[in-house]
């Protein structure tokens, strides 16, 4: 069978430990309990991990805060070397780390594979960064003085990662992280334990060949063992943590009482406003995309299409008659475009949502079925809205789309911005005028805002991240770094006097 042959090519079969900060520095617990790891488009059991303690947890932080000591005096570029050979190494497995990405969590093989492909584009971007930490110079108004400004390393991270992207968000922060001068400590998601022990080794061999230990750690372990002394522990200045808006405000509370720094990556509620002069079929397939890609599970998913009234049956029969003809199955067959939700608490909050829009008045025009297939298999729904209920301004991860109408640009604006999310945004439209005033502050509320390509498949060079209850963080590309380091304000005085600033006179 294709997935014993991928758990053997990553050697995560079966592991008695759930802690790790290096080769050979595996912690085992021999009373542990056990978390099995199922393949969602069959139920398969793929493999097992023992969960980590408290203890374990302690001493990987511990290791972690030790690595710190050393790494944060390697040259900038010194540490770009390090992510780079991660990036070489990310390359040979790419093939069976993304199918069991695909085993594991049930996006398609393509998704799967561009998955640590994105893990190996942050590495590249990473590597550039190492030359590129640069800090500003300032006129003092003393004279004989110098100001400047500079950036170090914050200590170890804490990175507490979702399913839905189970190592590509891990990557983000660890790569760019690490050219920082930092140390991570990883919480994966228990639904996808085994790919992030896969990636655990691969950097268990780049750290041995830079005779490293400490830099990427590992802890799978239960909520109340890890992830809560995780946002509590002022060991980690840092917490950067991706899940939901309910769970990201508790983390917020938690890290903010003890005045620690966090990356916020939350809830989406995504909306495409499709304007009258639209392309059509542009907007079609960049909607379908965003609705069925990941099966509706990430967090940039497109759930809402603002359609302009004049072209609303137009637009709905398309997305209808595609939707139609989307192969659902087996998520490592090259033909299917949808794999399985992740389990069957999903399944219910996907019927219990059609069944709540329902109810406010939505009507069903296509899917709502659970397919009787082995896994977590449904058909993706879309619904046609009498306007933007209470249902709609809830964010549920399935492959569920509400169309709703509008008559002038300034409505259907209002309508995207009013829910609680604000993370991923897009327009189609021919005219300027139009996209502009989309873009401008009166425009669109998101993080993300784009014109003519759909709310899903951000690049890793921008900032990504969103507003309100998304959190407000940033992670990639552009100066998203600058959260991994603190910022220093330097004066020097090469003169042989000693003048106040504001020209006080002291003595």
């Amino acid at each position: 069978m294709k997935s014993k042959k991928i758990l053997k090519t990553l050697g995560v079969q079966e592991l008695n430990a759930g802690a790790c900060w290096g080769e050979s520095k595996w912690l085992q617990n021999s009373t542990g309990n056990k978390l099995t790891s199922f393949n969602p488009a069959t139920g398969e059991a793929l493999g097992q991990v023992v969960l980590a303690n408290r203890s374990q947890y302690d001493t990987v932080v511990m290791e972690s805060n030790n690595a710190f000591t050393t790494w944060r005096d390697r040259p900038a570029p010194l540490r770009g070397q390090l992510v780079r050979d991660l990036g070489v190494e990310l390359r040979t497995w790419r093939e069976p780390l993304g199918e069991l990405v695909t085993l594991e969590m049930g996006k398609i093989r393509a998704e799967g594979l561009g998955e640590v492909q994105e893990m190996i584009d942050i590495c590249d971007f990473a590597v550039g960064l190492s030359r590129q930490l640069c800090g500003s110079t300032m006129h003092s108004e003393r004279p004989g003085h110098r100001m400047y400004e500079q950036w170090h390393p914050l200590g170890s991270i804490g990175i507490i990662s979702a399913f839905n992207f189970p190592v590509a968000v891990w990557a983000w922060n660890a790569a760019i992280a690490a050219v920082c001068g930092n140390t991570m400590v990883w919480k994966p998601s228990p639904t996808t334990p085994l790919v992030s022990v896969a990636v655990q080794n691969i950097c268990n061999r780049v750290m041995a060949d830079h005779k490293l230990n400490g830099l990427f750690s590992l802890v799978i372990g239960e909520n109340d063992e890890v992830a809560t002394p995780m946002t509590a522990d002022p060991r980690l200045p840092l917490i950067s943590f991706t899940g939901s808006s309910a769970v990201g405000k508790q983390v917020a509370q938690t890290v903010g009482k003890r005045l620690g720094k966090s990356i916020l990556e939350l809830g989406g509620n995504n909306a495409i406003i499709v304007a009258p002069d639209a392309n059509l079929e542009l907007a079609a397939r960049a909607i379908l995309f965003g609705a069925v890609g990941t099966a509706g599970q990430r967090c940039t998913s497109t759930r809402r299409v603002i359609v302009h009234e004049s072209i609303m049956e137009s637009l709905s029969s398309r997305l209808t008659e595609a939707f139609g003809r989307i192969k659902i199955g087996d998520p490592l067959e090259s033909t299917t475009l949808m794999g399985p939700i992740i389990n069957a608490y999903a399944i219910e909050n996907y019927r219990n949502a059609i069944k709540q829009a329902i109810s406010e008045g939505g009507k069903v025009l296509y899917g709502n079925e659970h397919l009787n297939l082995p896994g977590n298999f449904v058909l993706p729904t879309i619904i046609h809205m009498p306007s933007q209920t209470a249902q709609v301004k809830i964010e549920t991860f399935a492959p569920i789309l509400y169309l709703m109408t509008y008559s002038k640009i300034e409505e259907a604006i209002a309508i995207q911005n009013d829910v609680p999310q604000g993370l991923s945004s897009s327009i189609f439209t021919t005219q300027l005028a139009t996209a502009e005033k989309f873009l401008s502050a009166s425009g669109s509320d998101c993080g993300l805002a784009n014109v003519n390509i759909g709310t899903s498949g951000a690049e890793i060079g921008g900032a990504f991240g969103g507003e309100k209850e998304t959190g407000g963080g940033r992670e990639s590309g552009s100066d998203a770094w600058k959260a991994y380091m603190r910022r220093q304000t330097n004066t020097i005085n090469w003169s042989d006097g000693l003048p106040l600033a504001q020209g006080i006179e002291f003595f």
